[in-house]
């Protein structure tokens, strides 16, 4: 099930201007496609479209059961995961303002954000974030809400700041049964020039710097990025880079509702490669040492493999560098006997190639950074 924002009274546009009426919007016209996936224990889970739109409403009537009102600030961290997604999503359609941060900061690293924005919510993945951000609670006065994803080890965590995610559900629920009109009200509030997402800089050259985006902007950038590489709803990314990264905000979450495809969350960062495989996605974008690893992998494998594979391997590499682009292209004027040997190449090298890294199935790839 999936509600309809209100605007005045009318019901939204045929061009949804914010994240959440965009969100409505692919519920409604692709209910039962898959939104997001992830593994979990081995085993792919899958939440689609409508399902994900009643996660995120009744995360928001939790949310606005704590307090959170239009113009608050909801941090966000840990690794990918659908629920730290719906949570910004959540944040979004009561009128706030995600900031995610990145996972792997120390704790003074995070106070100085959580001060900086003033941030009074946050939804936390598991236990480590929790000990962080507890342990910079004295700084930050304001941060009164702590929500927590993965339970393990929080069992005997007494304080008062904590909610579990099951606990901020059950809220939403009872929320949402007195309130029933809430959700869609709020909705209809959003605005194209409201800020969507605060993205900090990792601070390498001094502290973080947090650059706000809003909805307008980052709809028209994905909505260009999106006709311009042709990605409809069959299409499947992987998101594993760090959700505080602008990367991430653009090419997975803002593009994902404008073309209604997939977000595939990996078990854990450490199984990166393997759950690659098994999605086999269709579009992939990673910084350039992301491709580095995956190239010193396969060279290393290489020079481990007997010398008829070396010998084939270096020779259909030596075409592929020498007319691989400008076959891809499309160009004229490359000889047939190249063509030939590419296309030999594809079934004895490259095509096994890709097929072993997960990557037979991508048409569009991006690496920057």
């Amino acid at each position: 099930m999936f509600w309809a924002a209100r605007d005045r009274g009318g019901p939204v546009t045929e061009q949804p201007d914010t994240f959440p009426r965009l969100l409505l919007h692919q519920a409604s016209a692709r209910p039962d496609r898959p939104a997001f996936r992830e593994k979990d224990l081995g085993i792919w889970q899958t939440w689609t479209w409508a399902q994900v739109a009643g996660e995120v409403r009744i995360l928001a009537c939790g949310l606005a059961a704590q307090g959170f009102k239009r113009g608050d600030r909801l941090a966000v961290i840990g690794d990918n995961r659908p629920r730290l997604y719906w949570a910004m999503m959540a944040a979004q359609a009561l009128g706030g303002v995600p900031v995610p941060l990145y996972q792997d900061a120390v704790a003074a690293e995070m106070a100085f954000v959580l001060q900086d924005a003033d941030i009074g919510f946050a939804v936390v993945e598991d236990q480590e974030q929790v000990d962080k951000l507890l342990e910079v609670l004295p700084q930050c006065p304001q941060l009164k809400h702590i929500c927590f994803d993965d339970p393990r080890g929080l069992r005997h965590y007494g304080q008062t700041e904590l909610t579990g995610f099951q606990d901020l559900q059950a809220a939403g629920r009872e929320f949402a049964q007195r309130n029933p009109d809430f959700f869609a009200d709020e909705l209809g509030k959003g605005r194209p020039s409201d800020v969507a997402v605060i993205l900090y800089t990792s601070g390498t050259t001094g502290h973080p710097k947090g650059v706000s985006q809003t909805h307008a902007a980052l709809i028209q950038t994905a909505r260009v990025l999106v006709a311009f590489d042709g990605f409809v709803d069959r299409d499947d990314i992987l998101c594993y880079l760090p959700m505080a990264w602008v990367g991430d905000f653009l090419y997975s979450y803002a593009q994902m509702h404008i073309a209604g495809f997939c977000l595939n969350c990996p078990e854990s960062p450490d199984t990166v490669m393997t759950d690659l495989r098994e999605i086999g996605p269709t579009y992939y974008f990673g910084p350039p040492r992301v491709y580095e690893n995956i190239l010193t992998q396969v060279m290393i494998r290489i020079e481990d493999a007997g010398w008829i594979k070396r010998r084939m391997f270096h020779t259909f590499m030596g075409v592929a560098k020498r007319v691989g682009m400008g076959i891809l292209e499309g160009k004229p004027g490359i000889p047939l006997k190249d063509r030939l040997l590419y296309r030999l190449g594809e079934i004895l090298v490259y095509g096994p190639l890709k097929n072993v890294l997960g990557m037979s199935r991508i048409r569009v790839a991006y690496t920057g950074g």
